[in-house]
This record gives structure tokens, C-alpha cells and sequence, in this order.
């Protein structure tokens, strides 16, 4: 089942839409948590859909290698795997690939690369990185690009950039084959073009010869300022087709997100909320506190008094730090409960900013609240 996408409501160039796939509807602008190996870290599913998560995203590159798509496959697919009833989305593979440079070649054919788990040597091909993502039946697949280092020159860039295309072409054709078994879902395509703004256009372009039922923005969040990162989107947001989702990979910032929603993105992705729990950084309105800072020891206030999730309905600062500093696994879920509650409900409020006209209000209040906070501090 192709997905399929309506506006709702737009204020300006953001917009609230419905992304109605086989395993459900995402309400847009919508977080997607990270599950890499089948699992988002710390939390059960029944967690997540407390939080509200809607959809999640699955890695295919990590899946591939264990436990491989054959024992997913007999599973019925990766929801039935990991007990997750509602939409997934899997990646191609080609960030991590692009992640692994010291154990990589990348060719015509695709990349090989050295298993970063056993050291043996893996192809990694748009028709494979389909058939996985085929076998992990996943609501929405991602075509395999190449993600361009940064920094690059132009011609890098260029030839990066058109092997995207190339590949995207393949990994299309072997996603919609004829006779390919009950196609559980649809392929985005990948627009790349680095920091350059004239390629971003002339990838966008390109792709726009093939039925996509949405376009993903890859490449970003690899190093560049956030100032080069408005100027791609600004430049690129304009041209991308309104009548589908726009999916901005790997950005996951707060406030890169407000952004990002204001120019018109539906769909993010990121392992920050998680990983960043993991470590002791926790988010509030005001900005983030890293919890393992001596001055929550003996701190009776939760992480935010204005939060009613689990975590800080019921436990302290203090309490939290002393479970970070004995490293107890209660910690971490603790710290990914309340950030994954913050991103939920961050995505919650810009829904209905743009339903009222008020994003551009919110916005401006969150910037004056960080600068509030950051003055304090």
C-alpha cells in the first residue's frame, strides 16, 4: 500500500497533514523515535504509544546484519517482531554506510564494506537494500543514496550527488517491480546536492521523473553550521511538492525543528532525544540540563515542574542523578521517558500552533525562553 498524504491546516509554508499508511494514520509535523535494532532504547511499545508516538523508524543497515532479514521475515515482518502495531519507516542503509569510512568502498554496483560486527565482507546494493526493506515490510522504505561528506567541493559533490540519482533509479524500478510479493508499503525518494543549492535543485528535479509517494532531504546534520543548514532548506523547501510529506533526515534539535516545521517539513528522525537521555541531558522548555551536574544532588524539583509525565510526576533531580552516577539501568528509562515525552508533546503544540495561526507566536515564545535561560545560567 502506497502512502497517502493530505493537508489539514497551514499557517504560512508549515502545515498540518494526515499520512494514512496500511499500519495507520500519522498526524504530521510528526518525531519519529529511533528503533535501531528493532527496539527504541529503554522503552516497551506499550510505552511509546503512551507517549504518543505515532510511527518509528528501524534501521535497515544493523537489522540486515543481525539477525538478518530472513528470521524478521518469519516473523511476519518487523511490527510483529518487535510487537509494534502502528507505521514504520526503515532507512536505507546509506547513512551508516556513509558512517563507516574507514570500512567502506563505494562503486557503481554499490558499497562493500567491512561488518563492523564480525569483519566480514557485505554488498550493499539499491536492488538489496530493497529486498531487505521488502522483507522487513516496513509502511514506508527509503531509496539507497550516498551521503555527501562534508565538507566537499563542488565536483565531489556533484558526482555524490548523481550516483544518488542513479541509484535511486534502481532502487525504484527493483521496489516496484512487477510480481514483487505484496508490497507492504511505498519508497520515498532522497534528495541530496550537499550544501550546494543548485544541485539540491537539480537532484529534486531529477527525482520528480519517478512516482514517489513522499521525498525525503538527506545529507544534512553531517557537520555543517545550522546557518548552511537553514540555507539549503530555504532554498529547497519552496520547490518540493506540496501534496507530499517532506522528510528531513537525522535533524533532531528542538529548535532545529521549529524551524525546519515553519518551512514546511512533515516528517524527523532522530537518535538525539534517546542517546541524549542516556547521558544525563535532559530537555525542558527553557533548555536542556545535563542531570549529572553537582547542583541537582540535592534537588527536590523534577526535571520540570511544568511536565506531567511519568518521570517527573514522580521523581526527583536528585533522585535521578543518583541513579546516573550508580549507572542503574532505572536511569536511563527514566531520562528517555520524560525526553521522548518532550519531543511528543513538542510536536503535539506545533500541530495545534498551525491549526490556530499561532506557530509564529510559539516560536518567537520558545526562543525568548531559551535566551531567558540561557542568561541565567
Amino acid at each position: 500500500m502506497n502512502p497517502s498524504f493530505t493537508v489539514a491546516a497551514s499557517e504560512g509554508a508549515a502545515r498540518v497533514g494526515r499520512l494514512v499508511t496500511a499500519h495507520g494514520v500519522v498526524e504530521t509535523p510528526a518525531f519519529m523515535p529511533v528503533g535501531t535494532y528493532g527496539t527504541v532504547k529503554a522503552m516497551t511499545p506499550e510505552e511509546l504509544e503512551g507517549l504518543g508516538a505515532q510511527i518509528i523508524l528501524g534501521n535497515t543497515f544493523h537489522l540486515m546484519l543481525r539477525p538478518g532479514p530472513d528470521i524478521i521475515a518469519a516473523h511476519g515482518g518487523l511490527h510483529r517482531f518487535m510487537h509494534w502495531p502502528h507505521p514504520i519507516l526503515t532507512d536505507s542503509g546509506g547513512f551508516q554506510v556513509f558512517s563507516l569510512r574507514s570500512l567502506r568502498r563505494i562503486s557503481e554496483p554499490g558499497v562493500r564494506f567491512r561488518s563492523p560486527i564480525d569483519g566480514r565482507e557485505v554488498l550493499l546494493t539499491p536492488e538489496g537494500s530493497m529486498d531487505v526493506q521488502l522483507a522487513l515490510r516496513s509502511d514506508i522504505a527509503m531509496a539507497l543514496d550516498d551521503c555527501t561528506a562534508y565538507p566537499a567541493t563542488e565536483a565531489e559533490t556533484r558526482a555524490s550527488m548523481e550516483r544518488s540519482l542513479r541509484w535511486a533509479v534502481r532502487s525504484h524500478a527493483h521496489y516496484y517491480r512487477d510480481g514483487a510479493a505484496e508490497r507492504p508499503g511505498g519508497l520515498f525518494g532522497i534528495v541530496q546536492g550537499g550544501m550546494v543549492p543548485s544541485l539540491r535543485l537539480a537532484s529534486l528535479e531529477s527525482l520528480l521523473r519517478l512516482e514517489w509517494p513522499g521525498l525525503a532531504v538527506g545529507g544534512l546534520a553531517v557537520g555543517e553550521s545550522a546557518e548552511q543548514r537553514a540555507g539549503i532548506l530555504e532554498s529547497l523547501m519552496p520547490h518540493m511538492p506540496p501534496a507530499r510529506p517532506r522528510y528531513l533526515m537525522g535533524v533532531g534539535r528542538p529548535e532545529d525543528i521549529v524551524a525546519a516545521v515553519r518551512l514546511g517539513v512533515d516528517l524527523f528522525d532522530c537518535v538525539i532525544p534517546t542517546r541524549h537521555a542516556r547521558n544525563g541531558h535532559l530537555f525542558t522548555a527553557a533548555g536542556v540540563i545535563n542531570i549529572r551536574n553537582r547542583a541537582f544532588a540535592a534537588d527536590l524539583a523534577p526535571i520540570d515542574s511544568a511536565c506531567d509525565c511519568y518521570t517527573c510526576r514522580n521523581f526527583s533531580r536528585a533522585y535521578l542523578r543518583h541513579l546516573d552516577r550508580c549507572n542503574e539501568i532505572l536511569g536511563s528509562r527514566l531520562n528517555t521517558i520524560h525526553n521522548l515525552h518532550f519531543y511528543m508533546g513538542l510536536m503535539r503544540t506545533l500541530r495545534d500552533a498551525i491549526r490556530t495561526g499561532g506557530l509564529g507566536a510559539l516560536a518567537r515564545g520558545l526562543r525568548a525562553s531559551r535566551r531567558a535561560n540561557d542568561a541565567v545560567a
